[in-house]
């Protein structure tokens, strides 16, 4: 597998955007083919990507539990493996920049376990023929601690620099280590930075970072500024592709990950 960068955070800090600029930048920089990996219930990368989903992994996840219960986890299973990645490689989205995998919505009631482990290792072979994989988690760490990859090679937790969203990411990073992520390097990128307060308060200053993750393995990667295009170019349905060269939202995105990605 080449290069593995996974982005998590709170809901709304803008994890897809980081996303989506990741691979537009990989992409570019010809680490073809790039591996998308929507692992967020809500699937909105697709959009960002100038693409659609039609097929996502969570429905084949159910007929994976379905035929593990019917036949058993034992009796078959080079079959079922064969038939499960067929069905993923059905529902990949295939461009010439980039491939979509979009994992869905979770599942129901009863366990899954079987059904996980099969679908992990099935994503896990997919993975492994690309230059470079970009997931973008939901807000958590549940697709990571279910090993959809084993190890990734950039962890990047995304906050906007309010004290709150601090809080939130930091405990991610905690959750993190309670469960034991194996990840070659952590980060943190803020979103939407603001520039310290003059003679106010300085809570939503990025001077409040280092505090949070002082004691930790957390290295602070970047920042990213407010900016209107993004988020009105968002809103009108356009995709990453058509953001200009010399935004500045770009610009910072563009040159954290040619410090993050191996050259």
């Amino acid at each position: 597998m080449g290069w593995t960068l996974a982005i998590t955070g709170k809901g709304g800090v803008g994890k897809t955007t980081l996303a989506a600029l990741a691979v537009r930048w990989l992409s570019e920089q010809g680490r073809r083919p790039v591996l998308a990996v929507d692992a967020d219930p809500n699937t909105n990368l697709d959009a960002l990507l100038g693409v659609q989903v039609s097929s996502a992994v969570g429905s084949i996840r159910e007929e994976v539990k379905q035929l593990a219960q019917s036949l058993g986890t034992s009796t078959g299973g080079m079959g079922k493996q064969q038939l499960l990645e067929l069905k993923i490689q059905q529902s990949l989205i295939e461009t010439e920049r980039f491939d979509l995998l979009a994992m869905g919505r979770p599942e129901g009631p009863g366990c899954y376990c079987y059904a996980n482990n099969v679908l992990g290792a099935a994503v896990r072979r997919l993975a492994g023929s690309y230059a470079a994989v970009v997931l973008d988690n939901e807000a958590g760490l549940e697709n990571l601690s279910r090993r959809i990859v084993r190890r990734v090679d950039q962890l990047l937790f995304m906050a906007d620099s309010s004290r709150r969203g601090l809080t939130t990411a930091r405990r991610l990073y905690d959750l993190a280590m309670e469960m034991r992520i194996d990840a070659g390097a952590m980060g943190l990128v803020v979103n939407r930075a603001r520039e310290p307060a003059r003679g106010g308060s300085r809570d939503n200053s990025l001077d409040l970072v280092p505090r949070f993750f002082e004691d930790s393995r957390v290295t602070v990667v970047g920042s990213l500024p407010e900016d209107a295009e993004v988020g009105a170019r968002d809103a009108a349905g356009e995709s990453i592709w058509t953001l200009p060269g010399q935004n500045p939202v770009w610009t910072a995105a563009a040159s954290m990950f040619a410090r993050l990605a191996p050259t």
